[in-house]
């Protein structure tokens, strides 16, 4: 195995069956680490938005609570408080998904291809370009 960047097109990523051997190969294993890149980026954003909103459902004052008495009916703190609890599962699995995307792009760029490299770099590149104004926005 080559401990070195190079340029070619041949290569194996991730497993046997994704096996490169001819330019066309390279070009779409190129693009769907490229598109793998940006989703990483894409997830990263999500999971900013989540905590944002997570953030917002708590109640103002946590400290508060205990001291206020309980209203007849009233379950507005259970309310946020289970609201706060979807968010944070979201988060969770966001997570997950980000972790084994990450993985998966670092082990096709520790195939030294230079070509991998570039794809990953310029996904990652157009990710963020793209996904975090976006960010304001949620």
């Amino acid at each position: 195995m080559q401990m070195s960047f190079y340029f070619s097109d041949t290569v194996v990523l991730l497993f046997d069956f994704w096996s490169v051997h001819t330019p066309t190969g390279m070009a779409l294993s190129v693009l769907v680490i490229l598109l793998l890149s940006m989703l990483y980026e894409a997830i990263k954003m999500g999971k900013a938005t989540l905590l944002r909103r997570a953030l917002q459902a708590l109640p103002r004052s946590l400290s508060q609570d205990p001291l206020a008495e309980p209203e007849e009916g009233g379950t507005g703190t259970s309310t946020a408080q289970g609201r706060w609890f979807r968010y944070h599962v979201g988060q969770t699995l966001f997570h997950v998904v980000q972790v084994v995307l990450g993985y998966m792009v670092m082990l096709a760029v520790m195939s030294y291809n230079a070509w991998i490299f570039l794809g990953a770099i310029v996904g990652s590149t157009l990710g963020y370009f793209l996904v975090y104004p976006l960010l304001g926005r949620g």
